[in-house]
């Protein structure tokens, strides 16, 4: 299965002065755990993912003032929509995370996330195990 299957095609796009509360409204709206952030000023894309508001949350920072911008991860990693969902899977865990953005060009098509991964591979068929044939008696 490639990663085109198991992506999600609507990805919530925010811009860098959306507050962290705005950020996490909007996500949990949708029940996303991420969100790609563009920014008009800046080259390149980032996103901000459910941890990076936790992590701000954890560390006392007030949600109301905190910014998009100031949390997002810049040096994002995309996919191709032709890798294996294995090769999704194994740089996901090989590098920390659980989303990748993924690009078709220079556009952003989707977003993977492991939670899609698993929910691939739980609705893929098993391969049925066969008897063992036996010899007439």
């Amino acid at each position: 299965m490639k990663v085109r299957d198991g992506m999600t095609r609507l990805v919530l796009t925010i811009g860098p002065a959306h507050t962290l509360r705005e950020a996490a409204r909007l996500m949990s709206a949708r029940r996303v755990g991420a969100a790609v952030v563009t920014d008009d000023q800046h080259a390149g894309i980032g996103i901000l993912t459910e941890r990076d508001i936790l992590d701000s949350l954890g560390h006392g920072q007030d949600p109301d003032a905190e910014l998009a911008a100031d949390h997002r991860t810049m040096d994002v990693v995309f996919a191709s929509p032709d890798w294996t969902l294995q090769q999704a899977a194994e740089t996901m865990v090989r590098s920390g995370f659980r989303h990748l953005v993924v690009i078709e060009g220079q556009d952003v098509i989707g977003l993977l996330s492991m939670r899609d991964i698993v929910r691939v591979w739980a609705d893929a068929p098993t391969p049925v195990a066969q008897a063992p044939a036996t010899a007439p008696a």
